[in-house]
This record gives C-alpha cells, structure tokens and sequence, in this order.
C-alpha cells in the first residue's frame, strides 16, 4: 500500500468531535464530586459513632465509681490495720511477762524440792530446821502470791480428766477406782498466763477404770446414804488436795 493510500484511510476514520470530549469531561468531573460527597458522608457518620461512643457523662461515672471502689478498700484496709494494731498491743500488754514467768517456775520447783526434803518429825526435833522451813514456805507463798496477781496460775489436774492441751503424761497407772484417763498424781505443776500455756502439768493417768460416762451415770444413781467407801475415798482425796496445795507437802507430786 502507498503513502497516498494510507493518508486517504486515516482521513476515512472518524475523529471525535469537540462536543463529544467535552461531555467526556463532564462525566468524569460529575463522579469525582458524587464520591467527594459520599467520602464526606462517609466522615460525618464516623464522626457521629465516635462522639455516641466516647460519651464524656458515662466516661466520668465510671471514673467516679472506680474511684469510690478504690476509697471503700481503703477504709477498709485501714481499719483491719488498726484492729490489727489493737491487738498486737493488747496481746503485748497481756503476755509481756511470759519469758520472765517461765524463768520463774524452775525457782518454784527447787523451792518446792527444798520444802519436801524437811521431813516434819525433823523439823520437830530441830528448831533451825523448822525455822528454815517456814522461811521457804513463806517465800514460796510469796512467789506464788506475785504469780497471781500477774494472772499466773497453777493448772488443777488432780482429780481430773487429762487434758492433752495442759497436761503431759508421763506414765499410766493401773487403777480400778477412778475412771479412766483420771489424774492420780501430779509430778511437776503446770501454769497458764491468762490463757495461754506457760507450761503443761506433768502428770500419772489411771487407766483399767470405768469409762468417764459410765462412772458418772453410777455415781449419779447411786442413792444418798449409800457407798461410804466411794464417800470416804472422796474425803480423802479431797484432802489429800488441800494438802497437796501446801508446797511441799508431797515430794513426788512435785518433783
């Protein structure tokens, strides 16, 4: 094909008029500013959650709740300190002479040793004898005096039921006549500071006796007037009480 035969097919193709280009344009600006607006829609809608979202009253209701909370369990710990406090302070006061007592109680057990080595028919027979005894006894009563005063008392376990929480038994000793697990002997006494334990009372158990229940129920059956023998047994270990209070008045109680 010649040049003079391509020219006259390019002049053949149809060319786009002005118009045409011009609503071209027109088109293409139109759907740019439709979607600016639909982009603008599209930010005030964010806008608008974001404010519901992030409301300022709830925001600080929450806040003042939170912060509340926090007061409550201050006070509160606050208080538990101060009861704690309390009774750290009380307990102090109580129970400041316990190391002090518990030395005391080895010169309560010499003192006591010392008394029961006098015999009474030697302290019958040799004035100074007597004289030193009653010199010990006074002093022990002393001491004992003192003990109470500071709320220090000898724990009573003759006659009663061991108790593992005051008492430590050393031995246990065949005996029909009391019921079982009843102190017969006590060998080295025990005290308490207020309520606490200074230290356990050493003790001689019964044991081959009737169950604790059953000899209550008997001797509560029993009519009055009868068993002068379980009577008399009660006088005397009854006495045998009020002696063993004395310091010194049986060794191997004591020692």
């Amino acid at each position: 094909m010649t040049n003079q035969e391509n020219e006259n097919e390019n002049e053949n193709i149809e060319q786009p008029t002005d118009d045409e280009t011009a609503a071209t344009d027109d088109a293409e600006m139109q759907a740019a500013l439709d979607q600016e607006i639909v982009d603008a829609e599209n930010v005030e809608s964010i806008n608008e959650d974001t404010e519901e979202t992030h409301d300022p009253v709830a925001e600080l209701e929450a806040a003042n709740a939170d912060l509340q909370d926090k007061l409550l369990r201050a006070l509160s710990e606050a208080e538990n300190t101060r009861r704690i406090a309390a009774r750290e302070r009380t307990d102090a006061s109580k129970y400041k002479n316990m190391d002090l007592a518990r030395d005391l109680l080895g010169v309560v057990d010499n003192m006591t040793m010392a008394l029961a080595s006098i015999p009474e028919e030697n302290r019958e027979a040799d004035a100074n004898l007597k004289n030193l005894y009653v010199g010990i006894e006074m002093t022990m009563n002393e001491l004992l005096g003192a003990f109470e005063r500071n709320s220090i008392k000898p724990i009573e376990a003759e006659g009663k039921q061991f108790d593992h929480n005051s008492m430590d038994a050393l031995q246990q000793v065949p005996n029909t006549d009391v019921a079982e697990g009843t102190v017969v002997q006590v060998t080295r006494r025990g005290f308490m500071l207020h309520d606490r334990l200074l230290r356990p009372a050493q003790v001689l158990v019964a044991t081959g006796g009737p169950k604790p229940d059953k000899a209550q129920a008997q001797a509560e059956a029993q009519p009055a007037g009868e068993g002068s023998e379980n009577d008399n047994a009660a006088e005397g270990q009854g006495s045998y009480e009020k002696s063993a209070s004395d310091p010194g008045s049986n060794i191997d109680q004591e020692t």
